[in-house]
């Protein structure tokens, strides 16, 4: 006997229109994608699974520091100095057999593009190249590697690996939504606020991040989701960790006249570290992995070779262990000595060169952070040695030196001044650190060319500097604006220039324009690569054009 609908048991009629149920949610979310409550909503969830997926970030770091040194307090510096030297060593070390293995692992089954973890670097280039999309298990592989990275002592910044997560976490909802490119960009922007607003505890320098550092303009439709997410993000953290910023702040000195000019001078010393930094940072990588190639290393067997150099930096100078916070509260609450200090600033550089160099996991965001504190501490000691009570307490200066260096390599000379002015409520730090990160970035982009996250996209080829117009010569193909062979209505000649199909937009108005030619033929690369289509100069012009127009559009909507 058939059983009749009624009978049919309710878990299997539930089941049967739960993809009826997606398919018309998601019909009618994208139908209402552009309305406002629609994507604030959106922003809300992305911030908030962006917050709790950076406090899971930062549990797992603190795991396996709890593994390798015994504590899961944000003390790895004042652990370390109290714990033998054998354990101190080898932390590292055997961080690195795991982080190698893991690398080997990703390389295996191709979860990882490249043998080293994704960061900023590759959220911004999601966002210029990618139409905002950024593939997920990646974003784990990479917050997986990071986490024992920086948990067993290797020195670089969690900041960046939070960053990519959130921006796979956006990502996702993003494809399931089948969100146009426009609106999936506006929500990678959301999961970057979330995570950076929910690492500092702080929904301004998400907000701001966000937009100066990975989205590169302000556009108002784009500031109230981000706005949104950010807060959601904060909100997160602050439930399970309270109102306490990243690191413990002093209390910020009061300012005298003759202390802005000397932030001034303050951020001409961090431009030249910064510009020092960000040569090293990039160079490192490909000099070690170079030399590895040269003798036949494999790039996943660095890990343990770096390990055993950071562990050796680390048996003397702990303070650059890890992250580094700790080394930073104690630096901004003057607890360093002057020659201690300047020894920190170059230990530290050289121990985040090591750690990234020989593919540990991790960010550049904590250790410019920590590096301008020292530097602004020690400036501060020399300017009260020399004005005496004139000058502010080093304490400040190791506030607006925290800023200007951080600002000056990140290429955000506004989100750390905001970050400092919401870590410190202070008036007067806020406009020295604006004086002086404005003087490092300036000075800092003049050597340069650009900041370190985009220097280290223009080693894949794309150069973002320039603005949307030479990216869209980079990044338009060919196939996107041919006309297909079977829409043609005349024969196309073999002989002559051609074109193939995945050349970009800049390559094809070159060759048109060298050979005086209105139109190519466009082949296919592969197989026995067969005319599959025609190009012509006014179609070349329309396709850079209309992108043009929607660049324009989406930065100043």
């Amino acid at each position: 006997m058939g059983t009749s609908p009624s009978n049919k048991p309710k878990a299997a009629i539930f089941a049967h229109s739960l993809p009826v149920v997606r398919r018309w949610l998601i019909r009618r979310i994208r139908y209402h994608a552009d309305h406002p409550l629609w994507l604030w909503l959106t922003a809300a969830f992305i911030g908030t699974i962006a917050g709790f997926a950076t406090l899971g970030f930062r549990a797992a770091i603190l795991r396996v520091q709890k593994f390798f040194y015994g504590s899961a307090q944000e003390k790895l510096a004042s652990t370390a100095a109290d714990l033998p030297w054998a354990q101190v060593w080898l932390a590292p070390v055997i961080g690195g057999f795991v982080v190698g293995a893991l690398l080997f692992l990703a390389k295996r089954t191709d979860a990882l593009s490249e043998v080293r973890v994704h960061s900023v670097a590759e959220v911004i280039e999601a966002r210029a190249v990618g139409k905002g999309n950024i593939s997920f298990w990646p974003a784990v592989y990479s917050a997986l590697i990071s986490a024992v990275s920086l948990g067993s002592g290797a020195s670089a910044g969690r900041e960046g690996p939070a960053v990519h997560l959130g921006g796979a976490l956006a990502s996702i909802v993003s494809r399931t939504l089948n969100l146009g490119a426009r609106n999936a960009r506006t929500l990678l922007a959301c999961g970057v606020a979330g995570a950076v607003a929910a690492s500092f505890n702080a929904p301004l320098a998400g907000l701001l991040f966000a937009l100066e550092v990975v989205l590169g303009h302000y556009a108002l439709r784009v500031i109230a989701p981000t706005a949104v997410a950010a807060t959601a993000g904060a909100v997160v953290t602050r439930s399970f960790l309270g109102g306490q910023p990243a690191f413990l702040m002093p209390p910020v000195p009061s300012a005298s006249l003759i202390d802005f000019p000397a932030a001034v001078v303050l951020g001409l010393l961090c431009a030249g570290l910064a510009i020092v930094f960000i040569k090293l940072i990039v160079r490192g990588p490909l000099f070690v992995g170079r030399l590895a190639q040269d003798l036949g290393v494999p790039l996943w067997a660095l890990p343990p070779i770096g390990g055993v150099l950071v562990g050796g930096i680390g048996l003397v100078f702990p303070q650059v262990l890890g992250v580094g916070y700790e080394a930073t509260s104690t630096a901004l609450h003057q607890g360093y000595g002057l020659v201690l200090l300047l020894l920190l600033v170059g230990v530290k550089i050289i121990a985040t060169l090591v750690s990234l160099s020989f593919r540990f996991g991790g960010g550049v965001f904590s250790p410019s952070i920590y590096l301008g504190a020292m530097a602004g501490a020690a400036f501060g000691a020399v300017a009260s040695a020399l004005l005496g009570d004139g000058a502010a307490a080093p304490a400040f200066f190791a506030i607006v030196g925290m800023g200007a260096l951080s600002g000056a390599v990140l290429g955000a000379p506004i989100s750390t001044t905001l970050i400092v002015f919401e870590l410190t409520q202070s008036y007067e730090a806020s406009v020295a650190v604006l004086l002086a990160v404005s003087l490092a970035t300036v000075i800092t982009q003049a050597f340069t060319k650009s900041n370190i996250f985009q220097k280290q996209i223009e080693l894949r080829g794309y150069v973002l500097r320039d603005g949307p117009q030479r990216l869209i010569l980079q990044t338009v193909k060919v196939r996107d604006f041919m006309t297909p062979i079977s829409r043609l209505q005349k024969e196309i000649s073999r002989e002559g220039a051609v074109l193939f199909a995945d050349d970009n937009l800049g390559k094809a108005l070159a060759l048109l324009k060298a050979e005086n030619l209105d139109g190519a033929a466009v082949k296919s690369r592969f197989a026995d690569q067969k005319i599959i289509g025609y190009i012509s100069r006014e179609d070349a012009l329309l396709a850079y054009n209309q992108r043009l127009v929607e660049e324009h559009e989406e930065r100043s909507g």
